[in-house]
Formats: structure tokens, C-alpha cells, sequence
């Protein structure tokens, strides 16, 4: 057994215990000693952020081959198109390579808690909502997708990684699990010789 802790990680709040600049981190929410974030979350991005105190469930969560879906809220600058969002599905080229095809839909302003500080939006220019999934985690992927369909993102949450959500969670709250590993089999078993009779 091991235990995993679910984050709702605040805006502008690193995904690490310590910072030399003088940054808010993980040390502001969670004390409870040995967990480790399993994965990240950008410095400008809010929602799930999951912690575990188990080296194989954390990299059960954080090896992209493992393929964990992701889903974020995404507000983006701009009124989404059918044809970006077919370009986030079929996958983009980005500068580090192809991106794996992405679960795309457009959804009303979803009833999130007012961030701090507020997004910085022109008022002439009018935004829109999408829900984006994920299965790998390169850096800020889905703000460099979102953006190479010139649809810049103001505002992104985590709000499922897996089966885990952060529903019920304010930012900077938490709730523990116990979660069962399942069995990893060996990467090398040894061939077994048969027997000479």
C-alpha cells in the first residue's frame, strides 16, 4: 500500500519544496514529510497536483508510457474553431516533435473560484473554454498546442489526472488516499532451464 496526496495547486505556487528566489511552494501546503510530486505543474497553471510517498506509484503516474490522461480547463484568447480543435485531436508538429492526438471539446466558462490575481483580458477581445486530455506531459504542452493554433491560453486547471480529480479540493487544499500498487512484474525474469532427465 501506499498513500497519495491530492493538491489543488494555487496559481503562481512551484511544484517543489524549496526555491532559492524566494517563490510560494509546495512547503506552504503540504507538511506532511516524505511525499513527492509525482509529475509538475507550471508555476503559472493551477489544479490537480498529486504527491506520493511510493517511488514505483510515482512513476507509475509521472512515465508518459504509462499514458495517465490528463484533462485540463483551458481559457483561451479568442472564440475556439471546429478546425483547431480537429487540429489539437489529430495531433499538432510541435518544436520538440509531433504531439499524440489530444481529447478536444468546447465547453461553457466552467464554475471555477476566482483566481489571484485576476487573468489579464482586453475587453474587446472575447475568450472561450475548452477541455483538453492529454496522456503525455511535455513542458507546457497544452499552452504551446493551444498557441500554435493561435489561441493564446489565459487561464489553465488540472482538474483529473486518471481516475483522480480535484473535485471538492479549494486551492491550496488537500485529502489523502491509500492507494493499492499494482503488481509490477520483473523487467528481466530469468529464463528457467529445463531440466535434463
Amino acid at each position: 500500500m501506499a498513500a497519495l496526496i491530492l493538491l489543488n495547486k494555487p496559481y503562481q505556487v512551484l511544484s517543489q519544496f524549496t526555491d532559492l528566489s524566494g517563490r510560494d511552494t509546495l512547503a506552504e501546503f503540504i507538511s506532511t514529510p516524505g511525499f513527492y510530486p509525482a509529475g509538475r505543474l507550471d508555476y503559472d497553471s493551477e489544479g490537480l497536483l498529486l504527491l506520493c510517498n511510493d517511488g514505483r506509484l510515482q512513476q507509475r503516474i509521472a512515465d508518459p508510457r504509462f499514458k495517465l490522461w490528463k484533462t485540463y480547463c483551458v481559457q483561451l484568447e479568442g472564440m475556439i474553431t471546429v478546425d483547431a480543435q480537429h487540429a489539437l485531436m489529430n495531433g499538432l508538429v510541435l518544436k520538440d516533435g509531433p504531439t499524440r492526438p489530444a481529447r478536444v471539446k468546447a465547453i461553457p466558462e466552467p464554475p471555477l473560484w476566482e483566481r489571484i490575481p485576476p487573468i489579464r483580458q482586453r475587453k474587446q477581445q472575447p475568450t472561450s473554454w475548452i477541455e483538453i486530455s492529454i496522456n503525455e506531459g511535455r513542458n507546457r504542452q497544452v499552452r504551446r498546442m493551444c498557441a500554435a493554433e493561435g489561441f493564446p491560453v489565459l487561464r489553465l486547471v488540472r482538474t483529473r489526472i486518471g481516475d483522480w480529480t480535484i473535485d471538492g479540493l479549494l486551492p491550496g487544499k488537500h485529502r489523502r488516499l491509500t492507494v493499492q500498487l499494482p503488481d509490477t512484474p520483473p523487467r528481466n525474469p530469468e529464463k528457467r532451464r529445463p531440466r535434463r532427465s
